[in-house]
């Protein structure tokens, strides 16, 4: 499988936002993210990495 986990940076650390996730599209500063299940969330912000490696991506406001 494919899909990774989203995280926001809040103080320095990640708290994890959304698990599974196999969409992710940026959308006029949202960010559209959909995960296995179907469960759809917008994040207001940004990128700020993405490790394919660790299935890890860190947004950021």
């Amino acid at each position: 499988m494919c899909e990774t986990n989203v995280y926001i940076e809040k103080n320095g650390k990640e708290e994890l936002y959304m698990e599974n996730v196999d969409v992710l599209l940026p959308e006029e500063g949202k960010i559209y993210m959909r995960n296995i299940f179907g469960e759809q969330k917008f994040f207001e912000g940004a990128i700020k990495e993405i490790s394919l490696n660790k299935h890890k991506i860190i947004l950021k406001k």
